[in-house]
């Protein structure tokens, strides 16, 4: 039987080098789809040392895909001049300080250096891209905290690869395009019109729609059409998680969402049978608030 997941033992809080956060107290789209840290000294931190990786076979050459050929020629002119963000060299750094905060799965690892973050956040915050920081994109949404995709993703996908995914709040199309890297067949929702279309045309100057199926429309209801689903990723917070989710998972199959309102903590959820679920409670995190129906 599966061991369940526990909180990270590490946590660090991140600098901001354009001087004060603006991920201050208070729930906004300048501090959601994060998680919650205490303060801590920046001295004497020390990386994790001897965590078992929570995925196995990973995925050789992800860095290499198409989506990296193709993003150079994506994304607004100021982005595509930007030969420093253009560079690996900015992922790799995003990627090497998620491993030391405890993020050892290669192949999520793999699949975050392979996407360049950038080209899904508006071009006067491209230069804060690859900070460990959500970010905002319009609408009152925000593109998820690095840590947060990682997290998330690594723990739907612990011990196995998803043949299908349900991503519920695609927002501008990060993490889609993230588990496009690692899962053959993603299926995202995005409830706000703007967002949906501006996330269609960034998957598909990146090549990745034959990945991902985006779709308009209510997150909630899920797509019980083309359930059950290997996973389900919910990148907005609820006071519960929808019953209908839950019932869209394939036995043995898990869905990770944020619950809560004022206080939110990541839960994964198991379905161990038709008609039972196990749940296990993570991190502290702050998210947006999961909402019915669709806004044009």
């Amino acid at each position: 039987m599966r061991k369940p997941i526990g909180p990270f033992p590490f946590s660090s809080g991140t600098h901001n080098r354009f001087g004060h956060s603006r991920l201050g107290d208070g729930v906004s789209a300048a501090n959601s789809n994060t998680r919650i840290v205490k303060p801590v000294r920046q001295e004497g931190t020390a990386p994790i040392a001897g965590r078992k990786n929570l995925l196995n076979n990973p995925i050789q050459g992800a860095s290499r895909t198409p989506l990296q050929r193709a993003h150079v020629n994506a994304g607004p002119p100021a982005a595509r001049g930007n030969l420093g963000l253009n560079s690996e060299r900015s992922r790799t750094r995003m990627v090497d300080r998620l491993r030391a905060q405890g993020i050892q799965d290669e192949r999520v690892l793999d699949a975050l250096r392979a996407v360049p973050r950038h080209l899904f956040v508006d071009e006067g915050l491209a230069s804060r891209a690859y900070e460990d920081a959500a970010l905002p994109i319009g609408y009152g949404q925000t593109i998820s905290q690095p840590w947060v995709v990682a997290r998330m993703i690594s723990a739907v996908c612990e011990n196995r690869v998803p043949v299908k995914v349900l991503e519920v709040g695609a927002g501008c199309g990060y993490q889609a395009a993230v588990l496009a890297q690692l899962v053959r067949e993603v299926h995202a929702i995005e409830r706000v019109r703007g967002l949906h279309d501006a996330a269609r045309v960034r998957l598909r100057a990146l090549k990745l729609m034959g990945r991902v199926r985006l779709m308009f429309g209510d997150g909630m209801a899920g797509l019980p059409g083309v359930a059950p689903f290997d996973a389900i990723i919910v990148a907005a917070a609820g006071i519960k998680i929808p019953q209908t989710l839950l019932e869209q998972l394939a036995v043995g199959g898990r869905l990770i969402a944020p619950e809560g309102m004022a206080a939110q903590r990541l839960i994964l959820i198991e379905r161990t049978g038709t008609a039972a679920w196990r749940r296990d409670e993570l991190e502290s995190v702050r998210f947006v608030p999961l909402r019915p129906g669709t806004q044009q």
